[in-house]
């Protein structure tokens, strides 16, 4: 009996041993696994790239047109007259940037902008005593844009009139991985007219340098520039191109 509790006795304490050891085993596991506050992860990823993965997107085809818009060839203008006169056009402005209106007159407006195509139609045709005239825009023509330089799939682009450059990017498939989210160039008659940073509208909501396109505009992305990987603990840790500023100054965005 006395031999029998012994042996009952060794097997427990084995036992607890083995539980013991498992647990610590099992404690330092999850140490191992666990982030250590002292463990900065290097695991990062470019900044501002995901805006172009969600594919192309159809631009807005009813949004509002601008006083600036540009008429060009294809545009239709919807006329309104009511009085004297009582009738409803739908104009196209044919290849030599004019348009018709039956017992009134063939008026050129290619080149003008919308406000000053307006205003000059309602002028002429209030010339008539007792006409009212409501002038708008119906469909709008398409341009084309070279997007060019490190995006993913460059080339020719048809696109509304009313579109801006990211709007030209997004079709584009955006940058590739080396490519610029800064310096984008904007290209009109062999001059930049804009450089795009999209840091901009990524950190602070701001398309100032998101400009309309015109017909045969170039759209240019170069290399990225400088590098420089954020880690630790900032709001935002990515890899950022930098600019012109200074790191310390960059690091209070991130």
């Amino acid at each position: 009996t006395t031999q029998a509790e012994a042996v009952k006795k060794e097997i427990e304490v084995s036992k607890e041993q083995k539980e013991s050891k498992g647990i610590s085993s099992l404690f330092e596991e999850y140490f191992k696994q666990a982030p250590s506050p002292l463990r900065v992860s290097t695991k990062l990823s470019p900044f501002g790239y995901s805006l172009f993965k969600r594919g192309v997107s159809k631009p807005l085809l009813a949004q509002p047109v601008a006083p600036d818009y540009i008429i060009g060839p294809g545009d239709e203008i919807q006329i309104l007259l009511w009085g004297r006169l009582n009738a409803q056009y739908n104009l196209t402005v044919g290849r030599d940037g004019r348009i018709l209106i039956p017992h009134i007159g063939a008026f050129t407006v290619a080149g003008m902008r919308y406000g000053e195509m307006k205003a000059f139609l309602t002028k002429k045709i209030k010339q008539i005593p007792g006409t009212e005239v409501i002038v708008s825009l119906g469909k709008l023509h398409q341009i084309q844009v070279f997007v060019l330089g490190e995006v993913k799939n460059p080339g020719l682009y048809n696109l509304p009139a009313m579109c801006t450059m990211v709007d030209a990017l997004i079709a584009a498939g955006g940058p590739t991985g080396r490519g610029s989210l800064r310096r984008i160039l904007l290209k009109r008659n062999n001059k930049i007219i804009s450089k795009l940073d999209l840091y901009n509208l990524l950190l602070k909501g701001d398309k100032r340098g998101d400009k309309r396109l015109r017909h045969g505009d170039i759209i240019f992305v170069p290399l990225a520039g400088p590098l420089v990987g954020v880690a630790g603990n900032v709001r935002r840790p990515a890899i950022y191109e930098l600019k012109k500023e200074k790191i310390y100054l960059f690091l209070q965005k991130s």
